[in-house]
């Protein structure tokens, strides 16, 4: 699934094509993703030139015209830059054909991302109650630290909830405790202010790396896949169930957290 880096990472590829760009044309093959492609909008978009292309938490928020076209990948999806009048293959739902000659194209097998639309002064309701961004200067170890105060559930889901901070997903969830030393079965309320002020930094610290990672792993949104590369042959924990620890050498257990698998080593996390 893709996760913020990995949205930052597209985001950072297709904004060079996109602003400044004029819609020339909506095609439209798939309208039924997470929910329905608005109706209307290829009449709130055709004619109308992109402005900036923004992230909220996973979200692309892409300014242009009289809104905000709306964009998350799912489980499964991308965004890339092709010549306009390419052959859609299967699973390419839409085109966004630009003055430039180029069309964005939103490719998901799955169909749970969406496109969707926000007219100017009317914030959209997913974006409503997000939580702060991870890079922040309004994220720390003491917003952690006090929103945990009470809270019986383990960190994991804790760190995981979008009201508390937003975009961090399974993969860097799992990354940051284990760098942390935090057992992400343990309950949020009872971990200290010190181990939760160690923990955002290393939140902040791996998802840093793991963006300009996707920079430099992944170059080509024009022509290309379009799918960003995880930073896989660097992952600690996530995804290596039953193998050694690269720390310690142990053999690394799962367990489910919050219906996701999770992978952490008994030695090293507490």
């Amino acid at each position: 699934m893709p996760e913020l880096p990995e949205v930052e990472t597209t985001r950072r590829g297709i904004a060079p094509h996109l602003e400044g760009k004029t819609v020339t044309r909506l095609i439209v093959r798939e309208r039924r993703l997470r929910w329905p492609i608005p109706e209307d909008l290829a009449i709130q978009i055709e004619g109308q030139r992109f402005e900036r292309i923004e992230r909220r938490a996973k979200y692309l928020l892409m300014q242009i015209g009289g809104g905000t076209l709306i964009g998350h990948l799912g489980m499964s999806g991308n965004m890339r830059l092709v010549p306009a009048g390419t052959p859609a293959a299967k699973h390419e739902h839409v085109d966004i054909e630009l003055d430039s000659g180029m069309a964005l194209r939103y490719t998901d097998p799955r169909r749970f991302g969406a496109l969707l639309w926000a007219r100017a002064g009317e914030p959209h309701p997913l974006l409503a109650k997000l939580g702060p961004e991870p890079l922040s200067a309004e994220f720390d170890g003491e917003r952690l630290y006090q929103l945990s105060r009470g809270k019986s559930s383990a960190v994991k889901p804790f760190i995981m909830d979008n009201a508390v901070v937003v975009g961090v997903g399974n993969i860097y969830a799992s990354e940051a405790l284990f760098a942390a030393g935090i057992d992400p079965r343990r309950e949020a309320g009872r971990i200290s202010r010190a181990r939760y002020l160690k923990l955002a930094e290393e939140i902040k610290r791996i998802l840093a790396y793991a963006i300009e990672r996707g920079g430099t792993t992944l170059r080509d949104f024009v022509g290309g896949d379009g799918q960003p590369g995880y930073f896989k042959q660097e992952l600690f924990v996530y995804g290596r169930p039953g193998q050694l620890c690269k720390v310690c050498g142990s053999t690394l257990s799962e367990v489910r957290l919050g219906q996701r698998s999770s992978v952490y080593c008994r030695q090293c996390q507490r």
